[in-house]
């Protein structure tokens, strides 16, 4: 099992994509960091949306995630920070 940790200095904000590698899929999935995400449950949906995975597929899982949440709002933060903030992950 490896371990995953990536972060972005987004706009206003860091954020922080943390998760274990297993089997090529991302298990224990956490988004933290100093950004905003209303409604504040989001954070949690996103990471429930990356968990179980193929990590090749988790770029496309978060675009696909804000295309279909209308809903979600994340003030001076957007999809490509979370995007920076998984390949970060990714390299190391």
């Amino acid at each position: 099992m490896k371990h995953h940790v990536g972060e972005h200095k987004a706009k206003k904000g860091l954020i922080r994509i943390e998760f274990d590698e297993y089997e090529g899929k991302a298990e224990h999935v956490k988004i933290t960091g100093d950004f905003f995400m209303h409604p504040e449950e989001a954070v949690h949906a996103l990471e429930e949306t990356l968990e179980g995975h193929k990590i090749g597929e988790l770029e496309h899982l978060i675009d696909e995630f804000f295309a279909m949440r209308l809903d979600v709002e994340t003030p001076y933060v957007n999809v490509e920070d979370f995007k920076i903030a998984l390949k970060k992950a990714l390299e190391g």
